[in-house]
């Protein structure tokens, strides 16, 4: 995989790709990273990569034309004139199609990406039109960078690619199967008088697992109900996972009827303490 990223500010980036396990990557060839500094295409005198919108309204607008230069240095062509080794473009904006792991293992099987970093108030439309496939936003959320939402999706997508992580740590990470990740836990056993549960010390594989499934749908429930929908719409359960569902939205449910029983239960006695 290649990251072209055209940035204002490309030394942002470039400490990113130096450090932690990205680059291990970069030293094993498993990925290629270049930033262009947009200033570099500007012709005037001033590098001038900013003007007034027309029509008017606050802050500055990134220039076309020497985004548009920037654009073409990284290898990407005009989408009237797409060739196949043109890179994916894409723009970094809070208006754009929300960022999600489903995109993020499309893109991960991408040869090549360019990352457009907006700045002030983003970039002239006609750049888009233009030469950008995708508007993505990380979420809903205004950024003065649009270097920190492009590390995002590169985060996101690198480690996705083969050999960069060892593929057993991605099978039951947040996201996978419509789920999120159950509870971790290391040493020491007891840490401020919390112990490590006691399943995961049984050395029980088959009741470790089952504990597992159940955290992560407990956990999936609690705070992110919407990828529990999503996972029934699309038949992303197995048997057990449903049936651990069902149980749980029970459980749920006779936890809600027994606080409303306890809140009317302490209303009664307080009517009744007023009365005496």
């Amino acid at each position: 995989m290649k990251y072209t990223v055209l940035s204002l500010f490309p030394e942002i980036c470039n400490t990113y790709f130096a450090s932690s396990l990205m680059a291990k990557a970069v030293k094993a060839d498993l990925v290629e990273y270049q930033a262009l500094n947009i200033r570099d295409y500007a012709l005037d005198k001033h590098h001038t990569c900013d003007d007034a919108p027309y029509g008017g309204g606050a802050g500055m607008l990134m220039l076309a034309e020497p985004l548009a230069r920037t654009i073409e240095a990284s290898g990407a062509s005009k989408k009237t004139a797409k060739n196949p080794n043109s890179p994916r473009v894409i723009y970094l904006s809070p208006s754009g199609k929300p960022f999600n792991q489903a995109m993020a293992r499309e893109l991960a099987g991408e040869r090549e990406l360019t990352l457009i970093c907006g700045r002030y108030e983003g970039i002239d439309q006609r750049i888009i039109d233009s030469y950008v496939d995708d508007e993505i936003s990380v979420g809903d959320y205004v950024l003065s960078s649009g270097e920190v939402a492009a590390l995002i999706v590169i985060d996101a997508t690198y480690r996705l690619l083969e050999q960069v992580i060892s593929p057993d740590s991605l099978t039951e990470e947040s996201f996978s199967g419509s789920l999120l990740e159950y509870p971790q836990y290391t040493r020491p056993e007891i840490y401020d008088t919390m112990r490590v549960p006691e399943v995961l010390l049984s050395g029980h594989h088959e009741k470790i697992r089952q504990w597992q499934l159940q955290k992560r749908v407990e956990k999936t429930l609690a705070l992110r109900s919407d990828l529990i929908r999503f996972g029934e719409e699309h038949h992303l359960f197995d048997a057990e996972t449903s049936k651990l569902i069902d149980q749980e939205r029970r459980n749920e449910a006779a936890r809600g009827n027994d606080g409303r029983d306890r809140q009317e239960r302490d209303g009664r006695e307080d009517e009744r303490n007023e009365h005496d």
